[in-house]
């Protein structure tokens, strides 16, 4: 897969087929509109491409918005080539971008640059400055250009009854079971193991603090899950912990990530870290004591080899 960071640096010769979209998440939704480029231009012999934006354009036009995101941009790349597509092409989304008129942007990117035949679109696509041009528009963009227009149908769409919204929100309440269900794969955070304080070692489980660098990368809610950790191309599971460690006395109360590794003892900090999230056991809580701490987490411990267990 070719992979282009603006419009402007696209090059082909070939005719092409496109889709266009901010495919945060890369679900299942995502992968019918992918999967129906890539048929299209195998039998067509045409290059497929998709147009995404980065940032995500609600957050450029919405003032203040905090939007988190599914996937940071190497994620995205890397599920979007996991599916096939020749072209991927990710463009700079500002101001001045948005207020490109809808003729503008059919005659000046779709038509000059990628000399496209065919697009492939939602049936509740809009573009052009202020979103002001719908599905309508495009065909006849398409008749006066000479591009064919297929609409994804609310139907279709609708059968796998999935959005990057309800995915944020799934995660967002500790709902990992249905947001795996809606990605089609299990949902993840890459991240640097930083030096914590240690407290897990001295109730003897200790946990790799994790530091995600992206700041618009959705944390799932806080509490205690069963993963599946990637460090060095090799693969290990454990139970990771998201919160404020209330049971410690602890005048910083910023949210942290901590992963308790099985059968793991080798020095990794500096290292990547890659943490997949497959079952979410309980919520964080407070507890009177560090030895009710220690025996709540013996039986964390305990459930999610359990889990692990009928894999």
């Amino acid at each position: 897969m070719k992979i282009y960071q603006s419009i402007s640096d696209f090059f082909c010769n070939k005719k092409t087929i496109i889709t266009i979209g901010t495919f945060d998440g890369v679900h299942i939704g995502h992968k019918k509109i992918l999967e129906k480029i890539i048929q299209n231009s195998i039998q067509n012999k045409f290059e497929s491409i998709v147009l995404t934006f980065f940032p995500h354009p609600r957050i450029v036009l919405q003032t203040g918005l905090d939007m988190k995101q599914l996937n940071t941009i190497d994620e995205k790349v890397g599920l979007i080539r996991n599916i096939g597509v020749d072209n991927l092409v990710i463009h700079p989304f500002d101001k001045v971008f948005s207020q490109l008129t809808a003729e503008d942007f059919v005659k000046q990117v779709l038509v000059d640059t990628f000399n496209i035949q065919k697009i492939v679109i939602g049936y509740d696509h809009r573009f052009g400055k202020n979103r002001t041009a719908d599905i309508n528009d495009l065909i006849a963009f398409g008749n006066q250009y000479n591009f064919e227009v297929e609409q994804i149908s609310a139907e279709e769409l609708n059968e796998v009854a999935v959005s990057s919204t309800k995915i944020r929100s799934a995660l967002t309440e500790g709902n990992i079971k249905l947001a795996n269900s809606f990605l089609g794969y299990n949902y993840t955070i890459t991240g640097k193991v930083v030096q914590g304080k240690q407290l897990g070692r001295t109730i003897g489980f200790p946990t790799a603090n994790i530091y995600v660098e992206e700041d618009y990368k959705l944390i799932p809610n806080s509490g205690v899950y069963v993963v599946e950790c990637k460090i060095d191309n090799q693969f290990y599971f454990g139970m990771m912990n998201i919160g404020t460690n209330p049971t410690i006395e602890n005048t910083d109360l910023n949210q942290k990530i901590e992963v308790n590794i099985f059968n793991f003892d080798t020095e990794i900090y500096d290292k990547s870290i890659t943490v997949s999230f497959l079952k979410r056991i309980r919520s964080e809580q407070k507890f009177d004591s560090l030895e009710s701490l220690k025996a709540q987490i013996a039986m964390d411990k305990m459930e999610s080899l359990q889990f692990i267990k009928k894999l």
